[in-house]
């Protein structure tokens, strides 16, 4: 989506970057409007024109951040269909989705959203439905034609998701959601982990 350059879309630029910045560091319930519109250098009344209320306002920052991470990985996962090294280029598809899904920004917000599951019901099922659901649906779904092909021998699609998911990812990301100022994770810990799954997953999912 181009970047809305207008006044009005540099305005709510900036209230989305003052209160993604107060969402990471005091959490949602401890975060105002009021600090939203100081931070962002705007009247209150110019952040309300933009969001109608706090809810809304962190909703569009997490679904916004999740469209940017999600949709660019579904096309990988779509070109994989098409694979003539499903080793090497399934490799790379675990690389770029423990890369994406570990990245700091990405890490803190989800905690935040489980933190809030109950107060904000709505968000938190919409966060794993246009998230890890849908990636896993579309990993079956590239599995199922893979295996349509012979490239892979699959059962049942949506558990081979599953275990590629799970394997990639693993510790990695069960440590990061516990550690309160998740740091990044080091490239060759990512690239470990992802080659390392794929191997098991190979192991398990390739035609003998």
């Amino acid at each position: 989506m181009p970047e809305d350059t207008s006044r009005s879309g540099r305005k709510r630029q900036a209230i989305v970057g003052a209160a993604t910045a107060l969402f990471l560091s005091k959490g949602y319930t401890d975060t105002s409007m009021d600090e939203v519109a100081a931070a962002a250098a705007v009247s209150k009344q110019t952040v309300y024109k933009h969001f109608v209320d706090k809810e809304k306002l962190f909703s569009d920052i997490v679904l916004g951040t999740l469209a940017d991470v999600a949709e660019p990985f579904a096309t990988e996962i779509q070109a994989l269909t098409e694979t003539e090294d499903v080793e090497k280029e399934l490799g790379e598809l675990a690389r770029g989705y423990v890369a994406a899904v570990l990245q700091p920004r990405v890490v803190q917000l989800r905690r935040l959203v489980i933190s809030e599951a109950r107060r904000l019901p709505a968000l938190s099922r919409a966060y794993y439905e246009r998230a890890p659901e849908r990636t896993l649906n579309r990993l079956a779904d590239c599995f199922a034609q893979l295996a349509g092909r012979g490239v892979l021998k699959v059962d049942d699609a949506s558990v081979a998701a599953e275990h590629f998911a799970f394997l990639v990812l693993g510790r990695l990301l069960d440590k990061a959601l516990f550690y309160g100022q998740p740091e990044p994770v080091a490239k060759a810990d990512l690239e470990r982990s992802a080659d390392a799954g794929v191997r098991v997953f190979l192991a398990a999912y390739r035609p003998r």
